[in-house]
């Protein structure tokens, strides 16, 4: 039986300790000291994503993840990588919906060199014919490997968002179309650069090992005369009208062999409370062999080689996606059937207290989990200030899924889970 005191002692015992400020130009900053081991985390978050994107320049957000490793003014092409893997380090970056995030970890020593480098990013970014024409020559060849050429893909990436999308640009794929790739021009990306990488859309953070006082210098010296950004960040919320009848669509993937089912619902956003439950939901249908899905549709009716559940919570609104590929001689509509069932059992008769607890002890465990390296600190330090304007939620966070009742699993399954407001997607090989 779950028993969280002794997590929440436990959770007492590494309560994450933190320093934040914000620079005259806007850039927010957080300090979280930690001298256990002679390493320091870097992370520049800017707050551009897809969600920035507009018709005909899909991709921008996901572009610069790339152009940015180019070099700058003071740093020549390809020297980003060299700096760090010289100096003992490691760096990488990554691009969704909402945000675009580079991070490095170097000895303890090395801070003013990683300050030094995501200065130079934010402020003397190459942006060049020929950095722009590697970059979309690299770009369309990840997409080719990582969309074109995978079964399921492109419906996960581009049908589904935008079926369950008709003006918010969530409706895009993060990687882009090529069309847009292909007509960007420099001024675009200037415009791009000069637009959301500014100290004001941006969240410096810093943990490991180091001397406050010094590291606060640092920073202040390599990023204090960097310019404010000279548009409101505020953006309003684009909002989509209620799917009222399931929208229903066949796509023919080159790639597949086995056809699938994926029934995708929109939810609410990530700060929204009833975020917290459908997490629970998700693991409850998917995570795991005692999960609903794989119990009743894999094992037991041996309907599925493979199925299951995935949540994608965003700014703005969230994806719900469960899905299934047949066995042979089932038919779409089969399993479509009872994956229904099994949907309709949850919202009529909830879980039990014991599946409830279970998951609790998931997420408080994960909840510690993510605490104990610096780069997950670093991440959700951002994420916290960044989303929920409130980075202690880093320490209180967990206090959401521990008040989650067994009434508000039904409550919530109910209100979201609804055949008439999904999208239904076949994903078919071809005939």
């Amino acid at each position: 039986m779950f028993n969280s005191n002794h997590l929440k002692a436990n959770h007492e015992a590494t309560k994450i300790r933190f320093f934040e400020e914000t620079l005259i130009n806007g850039l927010h900053i957080i300090f979280h000291q930690d001298n256990t081991n002679p390493l320091v985390s870097i992370s520049v978050l800017y707050h551009v994503g897809t969600k920035n994107e507009f018709p005909g320049k899909s991709g921008f957000a996901h572009f610069f993840e790339h152009l940015m490793f180019e070099g700058s003014k003071n740093i020549k092409k390809g020297d980003f990588f060299k700096y760090i893997a010289s100096n003992g380090g490691k760096n990488n970056a990554y691009t969704n919906h909402d945000e675009t995030c580079y991070y490095e970890i170097l000895p303890s020593d090395r801070l003013p060199l990683a300050l030094w480098l995501e200065s130079e990013r934010m402020l003397h970014a190459k942006i060049d014919e020929e950095s722009i024409n590697i970059q979309r020559e690299v770009v369309k060849e990840e997409k080719k490997m990582q969309i074109e050429n995978q079964p399921y893909a492109k419906a996960i990436s581009e049908i589904i968002p935008s079926l369950l999308f008709k003006k918010h640009p969530y409706k895009y794929p993060i990687i882009g179309f090529e069309k847009d790739l292909n007509t960007a021009t420099k001024k675009d990306y200037k415009k791009f650069y000069e637009t959301y990488y500014v100290p004001n859309n941006a969240t410096l953070v810093v943990t490991g090992d180091f001397e406050m006082n010094e590291a606060r210098n640092l920073v202040h010296r390599y990023f204090s005369s960097i310019p404010k950004g000279k548009i409101d960040f505020n953006m309003k919320k684009i909002e989509e009208e209620p799917i009222k009848k399931e929208i229903f669509f066949t796509y023919v993937d080159k790639n597949t062999k086995v056809p699938g089912v994926f029934l995708s619902y929109r939810l609410p956003k990530m700060t929204d409370e009833d975020t917290y439950v459908l997490k629970i939901i998700d693991h409850v249908l998917s995570s795991g062999e005692s999960s609903r899905i794989m119990k009743n549709v894999i094992n037991k009716k041996q309907l599925a080689s493979y199925a299951g559940s995935f949540l994608d919570s965003m700014e703005d609104y969230g994806i719900f996606i469960i899905y299934g590929l047949i066995n042979p001689k089932i038919t779409l509509d089969q399993l479509t059937k009872v994956i229904d069932e099994e949907i309709e059992n949850l919202k009529k008769k909830g879980i039990t207290q014991y599946e409830l607890n279970k998951q609790k002890n998931f997420f408080e465990k994960k909840f510690l989990f993510d605490n104990y390296s610096m780069s997950g600190i670093a991440s959700n330090l951002s994420h916290y200030f960044l989303y929920y304007k409130n980075t202690n939620l880093i320490n209180t966070d967990i206090e959401k899924y521990r008040k989650i009742s067994v009434e508000d699993i039904k409550i919530v399954a109910n209100k979201y889970l609804n055949k008439n407001c999904r999208v239904r997607l076949y994903n078919v090989p071809i005939s």
